[in-house]
């Protein structure tokens, strides 16, 4: 009967002290920005993090996989599976105003892997910062709000794949800002960074070609 009893006020104990741990202490999800008054510039953080404790390093990312079936003329190749990327991405603060992002990615099974962005910011009031490294350039609607899990289609567009490359990055520096006032939001990107490669004309397409300089 002893026995029985210690062995309940061990397991009650044992419960007590799990029901007492706070798990935020080893993972806990970084706070994105809330607001409304988003911009495509702003998809560069606001993006699923975890952190460990209080370390100043989040740990991120995400995968796409999907299936297609396609038929022409009662024709057609039957069902496949794709698996097009996954991506990783890591943040840290380095000091209170300076920060590095760096986003890898991993396309058709590993064939390719590419840093998409790596850069570092510093942080001088929230209408101008200091960004340099490897930047996704801001142009376009789809380049730097890119990832895949925030659309509901499984291939990126065609005007994002044929005539504007996503993700299109590159090495340079410059700088950026936003500023907003109720409804209204002011915000600016201006990067210098390297130009575009003979591939550009000269490709298998035999046309000036964006895509083939990525």
């Amino acid at each position: 009967m002893k026995k029985s009893v210690l062995l309940l006020l061990l397991t009650i104990c044992a419960r007590v002290l799990y029901g007492q741990t706070d798990t935020s202490f080893f993972f806990s999800r970084v706070k994105q920005d809330s607001t409304k008054l988003k911009l495509n510039m702003d998809a560069v953080y606001n993006r699923p993090f975890l952190q460990m404790g209080k370390l100043p390093v989040a740990l991120g990312g995400y995968v796409e996989a999907n299936s297609s079936y396609f038929g022409t003329d009662g024709v057609s190749d039957g069902l496949s599976f794709q698996l097009p990327r996954l991506t990783m991405f890591m943040s840290a603060s380095i000091r209170q105003r300076i920060k590095f992002m760096t986003e890898i990615e991993f396309e058709e099974g590993g064939r390719e892997i590419s840093i998409e962005f790596a850069a570092l910011d510093v942080e001088f009031n929230p209408f101008f910062n200091l960004r340099g490294g490897v930047i996704m350039n801001p142009i376009g609607a789809f380049n730097q709000n890119h990832d895949g899990p925030k659309w509901e289609f499984i291939s990126r567009p065609v005007s994002s794949t044929t005539i504007i490359p996503s993700t299109w990055s590159n090495v340079g520096f410059g700088l950026f800002g936003k500023y907003s006032r109720k409804d209204w939001v002011w915000a600016y990107e201006a990067y210098l960074s390297n130009g575009f490669d003979d591939k550009i004309i000269n490709n298998k397409q035999n046309r000036t070609w964006f895509p083939a300089s990525v």
